[in-house]
């Protein structure tokens, strides 16, 4: 994983070293800690970081709402919200304000480095245990009665790409199912946002829901 600059926010001391010293076995620097939703603001605004693991309960502003307004003031930073529940609202809510991951505290550290690693590559990581519910939940709230237009207008590899996007594998695994070079596939990539106007891809996943191209199950 290359070098990655984080900001680790939770207002809870022993939480936040119980990360940190996860993330520094893994070679991770960690730039700054908050304890508040507008500490991480500030934060954010001052080192300019490239990812932020945020706690949702904390005082002042919460995870949530700091997520939210991260994601429109610094839209390059990735956001891995840390919860210490499977919570379909939480996650919901979470993907819905920018956030590019929903990763339980419980995590092992081997999932703690798929999920930076998932991330980092333009892709969404939700832990296992809230991914399928997610799903399910963006199906049965968008799910339209036809066809989605802008789905049926996608070309046949755009239409590919989108799925596997959906369905959660990485750059990298897309790449070498379609035969192409990684280079080609971050060029499909960016024609699909294009077209169908999302530029991330947590947005990418509940389209793809809503126009019934992947299902719950999968």
């Amino acid at each position: 994983m290359e070098t990655l600059r984080i900001i680790l926010a939770d207002d809870h001391a022993l939480v936040r070293a119980g990360f940190r010293a996860l993330l520094n076995q893994m070679g991770i620097q960690i730039v700054a800690e908050a304890s508040n939703g507008h500490e991480v603001l500030q934060l954010a605004a001052q080192y300019q970081p490239d990812l932020v693991l945020m706690d949702i309960a904390m005082p002042i502003l919460n995870g949530l709402e700091a997520t939210a307004r991260l994601t429109q003031q610094h839209p390059n930073v990735r956001v891995v919200i840390l919860s210490m529940h499977a919570n379909i609202e939480y996650a919901r809510r979470a993907l819905q304000a920018g956030a590019a991951g929903y990763l339980l505290k419980n995590a092992k550290a081997a999932e703690l480095e798929t999920a930076l690693s998932t991330v980092t590559q333009g892709e969404v990581y939700l832990s296992p245990a809230v991914a399928k519910f997610v799903a399910a939940d963006y199906a049965r709230r968008g799910r339209a009665p036809t066809a989605n237009p802008a789905g049926a207008q996608l070309t046949r590899r755009q239409l590919e790409v989108l799925q596997l996007i959906a369905k959660g594998y990485t750059r990298k695994q897309i790449a070498e199912k379609l035969g192409i070079s990684v280079k080609t596939y971050d060029t499909y990539r960016t024609q699909l946002m294009r077209h169908v106007g999302i530029q991330d891809a947590a947005g990418l996943v509940r389209f793809a829901t809503h126009i019934g191209l992947v299902t719950p199950e999968e």
